[in-house]
């Protein structure tokens, strides 16, 4: 496995920077995003995230039983659910959090590799960024860095109580 490979699928600690918040603390936010990412089907199927900007997400996933088709590789809907993870997450972290949500309005994918097991990683971008939509592109990548799946996912940005 190459050096870049290899750096991409290290643990690190979530990284996060320009809360959009003013009166946030980063301390504050980092834990705010860990509880976002954990809890539902990001929890449900293992995915952690690694980085967590206003313009880039990163985040893994295991290929295992919860992640692959009945045919022994990963679910091509595992692979949306986790670039729908990133770039809600992302989406949500450049947004007002006190008065705005990011939910998912459209999403597409074109699997490229098939991947029986191990780890895949996505890293989401913001390709736009609306005042009531941000589309976000995404390529998963096995750990030798192949491209597993590219997609692009639009969200709406959503007044808390219209939700």
């Amino acid at each position: 496995m190459s050096d870049r490979a290899l750096s991409l699928f290290q643990r690190r600690p979530i990284t996060v920077s320009n809360d959009p918040v003013p009166d946030s603390t980063p301390r504050a936010a980092l834990d705010e995003y860990r509880a976002l990412a954990s809890r539902g089907l990001a929890d449900a199927l293992g995915i952690e995230v690694v980085e967590l900007t206003p313009d880039r997400v990163v985040a893994t996933m295991p290929v295992d039983d919860r992640t692959r088709q009945p045919f022994g590789v990963l679910h091509g809907g595992a692979s949306l659910a986790l670039i729908e993870t990133a770039a809600s997450l992302g989406a949500w972290r450049s947004v007002d959090h006190a008065r705005y949500a990011a939910v998912g309005i459209e999403i597409n994918a074109n699997h490229l590799r098939s991947k029986a097991e191990g780890i895949v990683r996505v890293i989401a971008t913001a390709l736009h960024r609306g005042r009531t939509t941000q589309v976000w592109t995404a390529e998963i990548r096995d750990e030798a860095d192949r491209l597993i799946c590219a997609g692009r996912c639009t969200l709406a940005v959503v007044p808390l109580a219209a939700r």
